[in-house]
């Protein structure tokens, strides 16, 4: 990805990551898109400084898509759970 496509990815509330899903790319309260590990909160730029250059090599700047077979999973368990509920109620 590009500087611009992930600018926009961002800003479009896209989940962007860089090397892997530890480091999220993100925009500040000040407009600044920044790089953050997310589990000690170090951060560094998107860009160097002139805001030309990556910190960072293109192809490895990646959009997290949600997992479609979590998302079913996930939409499995409520109907079970319903489908549980209602059949325990009994006749009223």
């Amino acid at each position: 990805m590009n500087i611009a496509e992930i600018k926009a990815a961002v800003d479009a509330g896209k989940s962007v990551h860089w090397a892997n899903e530890g480091y999220r790319v993100h925009r500040d309260g000040l407009g600044q898109y920044l790089i953050t590990f997310v589990q000690n909160g170090s951060t560094i730029g998107l860009t160097d400084r002139s805001g030309k250059r990556l910190n960072g090599s293109e192809a490895d700047f990646f959009i997290l898509e949600p997992r479609q077979d979590v998302a079913a999973e996930q939409g499995r368990d409520v109907q079970v759970a319903t489908s549980d509920t209602l059949s325990s109620a009994g006749p009223g």
